[in-house]
């Protein structure tokens, strides 16, 4: 069921949500229902796996464990098990930084990057359909919202920290 089902259902009633909740409800669904496509399309590896190792693929250079938790927006914990299964996949390979030992560096194999070649074409097919019929500036909206929406999160966590 898609979103546009379930708000039509007579299952649930959206009537006096404020928009930002129903925003923020959205996303979640959205999130869940991608991720449930994404995981189906890819087989050998989850969408959190995959998200992971475009994360490490955009950094200019092998990120730490912690590095990648701040860039994933996740915990150390959560994406040392992420990374766990990817290097038992062979998708990544994790070593210990040669200027201080006590880091451990994340790096794509050749295994990881044959494999991110063999679905790109996959990949862009499912983003195109995604976003056809939404022009760039909404996109962009819709980018500029979130960062908005992540600062002012951060500000609070910020604010709760600073009352301790």
């Amino acid at each position: 069921m898609n979103i546009n089902d379930v708000i039509r259902s007579d299952k649930v009633d959206f009537t006096g949500i404020e928009p930002s909740y129903f925003l923020l409800g959205l996303l979640s669904a959205f999130d869940n229902r991608f991720q449930a496509m994404a995981d189906n399309d890819m087989k050998e590896i989850s969408w959190k796996q995959f998200f992971a190792i475009i994360c490490i693929d955009m950094c200019k250079e092998s990120p730490t464990v912690k590095e990648l938790a701040e860039i994933m927006g996740s915990s150390h914990q959560n994406v040392k098990q992420i990374l766990l299964k990817l290097e038992k996949k062979g998708f990544v390979r994790i070593a210990v930084d040669e200027k201080d030992k006590r880091k451990q560096r994340i790096e794509l194999t050749e295994y990881c990057r044959e494999f991110c070649q063999r679905n790109d074409e996959m990949s862009t097919k499912i983003m195109t359909k995604m976003f056809e019929g939404i022009p760039e500036e909404h996109i962009q909206i819709t980018i500029a919202t979130i960062i908005k929406m992540e600062d002012n999160l951060m500000s609070r966590v910020n604010e709760n920290v600073e009352k301790r």
